[in-house]
């Protein structure tokens, strides 16, 4: 039996939607910003797009890629959280390779896409977002990409094409689960793809998995379970390991130690101007991590600012 016209219809609409915004985008490449539908490209403000007149990636460094009305934007963000990468503390080794590798992008020289994976808390978004601000003056532009708008990949590298700027494609807290399908537009931009990738876009991505897939204890296990019924196991394996394998630099970041955790407040106190008697402070500090998930950067800070609450409430001597 044939399906309902309108039932048809409805299933055709957000495809055709979606084709004729890749359509805008690509004309947009090609025409400096300029469409035929006020809104999409051809100008900036609210709708967040550039054009001639007023160029949204001079006025800002940071920027969102958001939906209105189904289809997405560029969305500049007025209030970036710039961190500077000199307020990080144990992390020398991972912040000169991730520094090396911008610089390099920045002046044109090849550089490769990069993943920051490691425990929670551990300053894996601090460290990305202190490259912005070190390095917007040279050029550098930052795009978050949500996980949900992975599938928008081709459509905003379509939009950055011949821009003088470098852009980083920024997705952070990534990972996917076995049976998602959203990653392939990820893989595709990486390597893989028929498109080409312009020379001034890189993605950095974030996740606390090494491979940005679940992994199971049989993957690492001989395959003789009568429960397995899958002819290739190892194919499987090959599939969760490919996404990661085609960043060319993989960055672990791990727990710190409780000098660097004390190191840590000791900075953010000095820096907040906060008056607190030395050994007070670190019975305060070991308090606070008693009851907290782990020694981190995020851990410090959080006990920092309930410390200056306590202190402006006349809690603390």
């Amino acid at each position: 039996m044939a399906d309902h016209p309108a039932r048809t219809l409805s299933d055709l609409l957000p495809r055709l939607e979606r084709l004729m915004g890749r359509i805008e985008s690509l004309v947009a490449a090609y025409t400096g910003g300029r469409t035929g539908r006020t809104g999409r490209t051809g100008q900036t403000g609210q709708t967040g797009r550039f054009g001639e007149a007023d160029d949204v990636f001079a006025d800002s460094i940071a920027f969102r890629w958001g939906k209105r009305g189904g289809r997405g934007c560029l969305e500049p963000i007025v209030h970036p959280d710039l961190v500077d990468l000199v307020d990080l503390f144990g992390l020398d080794r991972e912040i000169g390779i991730l520094e090396r590798n911008t610089r390099q992008f920045v002046r044109g020289m090849p550089a490769n896409n990069v993943l920051v994976w490691g425990e929670r808390g551990t300053g894996k978004s601090s460290v990305v977002k202190g490259l912005l601000a070190r390095f917007a003056g040279e050029g550098l532009r930052m795009i978050e990409v949500r996980r949900q708008d992975l599938t928008d990949l081709p459509e905003i590298v379509e939009l950055l094409w011949d821009r003088p700027e470098r852009f980083v494609l920024f997705c952070d807290d990534l990972s996917f689960m076995e049976d998602e399908s959203i990653y392939l537009e990820l893989k595709a931009l990486l390597e893989g793809s028929l498109s080409a990738r312009p020379d001034n876009v890189l993605v950095y991505a974030t996740s606390n998995r090494r491979h940005l897939m679940p992994e199971k204890l049989a993957d690492n296990t001989p395959r003789f379970s009568p429960d397995d019924d899958e002819i290739h196991p190892q194919e499987t394996v090959e599939e969760k390991v490919s996404l990661s394998d085609r960043f060319g630099l993989s960055i672990g970041f791990y727990r710190i130690t409780q000098d660097t955790y004390f190191r840590i407040v000791r900075h953010l106190v000095d820096q907040r101007g906060l008056d607190m008697d030395a050994g007070l402070l670190r019975r305060e500090s070991l308090r606070w991590l008693q009851r907290a998930s782990g020694r981190s950067g995020r851990v410090a800070r959080q006990f920092v600012d309930d410390l200056e609450g306590r202190l402006k409430l006349g809690e603390l001597p």
